[in-house]
Formats: structure tokens, C-alpha cells, sequence
């Protein structure tokens, strides 16, 4: 099965003085995007990097929680935050996934080697392959 999943902009005017909202198809959200938040931050405007993060922590997420199940540790709780780096006049230079997990049997070697493993079978990460992906993962 493939499911196709949709987000809409709606811009007016420049890039520099224009904003916009962004809307996803599942309805639960709209939100504000402008330059000034992409370039500068903000803490109520978000931005494409800010989705993308959000895209990229819950698939790696997702996929370590598939691959500590697959080895026979079930995870209790897997935690995890990207921060996706941006650079005006350059683009999206890096993401950087910071994890921390309960998996109960695991030691912390073979913790890393599944996340790092998971990191790199993640679609989203597999999508991003033009940027530096980096991984901090620790045991609670």
C-alpha cells in the first residue's frame, strides 16, 4: 500500500515582507511561516526546518522503536529531538538527532549500533542524504 501525504502554503507577497500559513491535508493545523522566523527564529512562527525536524524525529523514532523490537529489547519509551540547521544563503546544512531511550536488557554499545543502524534505514533520514545527519543516543 502506499499513502501519500499532503501539506498546502498559501504565500502573499515577497519573500523578505510575505508570509504565509501552512495547513496540513489531516486538518490539524494551520500555521504561520515567514522569512523573518526562518532567518532570524521565532517562538510563534514555524518554519520549513521546524517541519522537517518534526518529520525527521518521529520517523527516527519510529524506526529505532522497529529495530530494538526486532533484536528482542522492546523499547518502554524512546525520546527523540532533531534540530534541523539552517543557513541563509546556504540551505539546510545538517540535522542532528539527539535520543534517549528506556529499553530494559540493553547495553549501551549495542544501543548505539541499533540507532545507528535505525538513523540510517530511516526514510526521512534516507530523504535528507544530501545533508550531514549526526546521532547522540543514550540509555535512561
Amino acid at each position: 500500500m502506499t499513502v501519500t501525504s499532503e501539506a498546502s502554503t498559501a504565500w502573499e507577497g515577497s519573500l523578505f515582507e510575505g508570509s504565509g500559513t501552512v495547513s496540513f491535508s489531516t486538518g490539524i493545523g494551520t500555521f504561520p511561516v515567514n522569512w523573518k522566523a526562518r532567518s532570524e527564529g521565532s517562538d510563534s512562527t514555524t518554519t520549513p526546518e521546524e517541519l522537517i525536524a518534526a518529520a525527521h524525529s518521529s520517523c527516527f523514532s519510529m524506526a529505532l522503536s522497529n529495530a530494538l523490537a526486532e533484536n528482542g529489547t522492546p523499547p518502554e519509551r524512546v525520546d527523540t529531538t532533531a534540530s534541523v540547521t539552517f543557513k541563509p544563503g546556504t540551505g539546510i546544512t545538517g540535522s542532528h538527532l539527539n535520543v534517549n531511550a528506556v529499553v530494559p536488557g540493553l547495553d549501551a554499545d549495542r544501543f548505539q549500533e541499533i540507532a545507528e543502524e535505525a538513523k540510517a534505514g530511516c526514510p526521512v533520514s534516507q530523504a535528507l542524504a544530501g545533508i550531514e545527519i549526526s546521532l547522540e543516543a543514550t540509555l535512561a
